[in-house]
């Protein structure tokens, strides 16, 4: 098969792709997704069930055909080329191990069906059994390992072949939550150690903001934001964004003021202020997006605060170790989540059910949504 024509290669625009669709007879699973990766970082492509993200990754590897729309990898257009003729691997969540061979031979595999000299093939499968500290059980079976050793089992037979392009699918969703937590640092540390370049698929927020330099959330096929962790979660482009990365309060109503330095907006839990102009029109519907770890409560009100204090009644109080969580109902019905954080062993909230307390946040605090 001729090779694809090349363009020329940037490393800040490794991996592009450019208004890709695909279609399954009338569904649309992938609509028009332009995305740009840069050499050597973790991109995570995150979002729920349903919402193509997994056709996205299954287009990088070649497992799906795009309907339209073009994939570029190091300059060149790979949208047409079987998935063995790609500098791609992928690892699935289910590791696909070969339960019959050990783990030197597991890593081994790929190498041996491309035909390697048996000397490459041992310095490629040692040195990646020394990345990820499996060198001791190079002779164990599959079911021999826990399940965070069988992902590092199947991350280094992925590493062994050398890709361009690392593909993880769900990498850690077989993993028990302390497990995962604890193999999402190794897991970033020995990509990063590597150098490839990688494109992950995650439903799991926390998760996305621990392992990837930058993150798309995704829903309907569609791409709806790209950025760092710290700007999905500090400036979400939208409710959607807002909403599901991390946990958000919305408050609905209407533009009243709209200066280049402030605005304003008069909502059924009273008139909320915000530190920056929105260029809106005066009267249009918007939100307010506010974290529940940026807002302040009391049982008494609190001295010198300008703006955004409201009242409401505690409903709800959970205790998770490190924070606090209180639901507290405004007298418009309004459902209002703080969090605060336990910085001592000793101080525990005066704060109870069914408490009237004050809440406020700073005109800063608060993020402007359209949409």
């Amino acid at each position: 098969m001729a090779e694809a024509p090349r363009v020329p290669v940037d490393a800040e625009h490794y991996l592009v792709t450019e208004k890709l669709v695909k279609r399954f007879d009338e569904a649309l699973a992938v609509d028009e997704v332009s995305l740009s990766v840069r050499k050597g970082e973790i991109f995570a492509l995150l979002g729920s069930s349903g919402c193509g993200k997994s056709t996205l990754l299954r287009m990088l590897a070649g497992f799906e055909t795009p309907t339209s729309g073009r994939i570029l990898l190091g300059g060149q257009d790979v949208a047409g080329l079987p998935p063995y003729e790609r500098p791609v691997n992928m690892m699935f969540q289910s590791y696909a191990l070969f339960p019959h061979l050990d783990v030197w031979e597991n890593v081994a595999f790929g190498l041996k069906r491309e035909g390697l000299p048996k000397a490459e093939i041992a310095k490629r499968v040692d040195e990646m059994l020394a990345l990820v500290q499996l060198t001791p059980y190079a002779k164990r079976k599959p079911h021999q390992l826990s399940g965070g050793q069988q992902q590092r089992v199947a991350l280094a037979r992925s590493l062994a072949k050398r890709p361009k392009l690392l593909l993880l699918d769900e990498p850690l969703g077989a993993l028990d939550k302390k497990l995962r937590e604890q193999t999402q640092f190794e897991l970033v540390n020995i990509i990063e150690k590597v150098g490839v370049t990688c494109v992950m698929v995650t439903h799991d927020q926390e998760e996305a903001m621990t392992m990837a330099s930058r993150i798309a959330v995704m829903s309907k096929g569609r791409v709806l934001q790209v950025g760092t962790p710290q700007e999905m979660y500090e400036y979400p482009a939208n409710r959607f964004v807002a909403d599901f990365i991390g946990s958000v309060n919305l408050f609905d109503g209407t533009l009243a003021i709209d200066e280049p330095d402030h605005c304003a907006i008069d909502a059924p839990i009273g008139r909320i202020h915000v530190g920056y102009g929105t260029t809106g029109a005066v009267g249009m519907p918007i939100s307010v997006a506010v974290r529940p770890e940026k807002i302040d409560i009391a049982k008494t009100r609190p001295e010198g605060v300008p703006c955004n204090l409201f009242q409401g009644r505690v409903k709800e109080i959970a205790y998770f170790g490190s924070y606090n969580s209180y639901i507290v109902v405004t007298p418009q019905g309004h459902k209002v989540k703080i969090t605060e954080a336990n910085t001592s062993r000793h101080d525990l909230s005066d704060i109870t059910w069914d408490d009237e307390v004050w809440f406020w946040w700073s005109d800063t605090a608060g993020v402007v949504l359209r949409d």
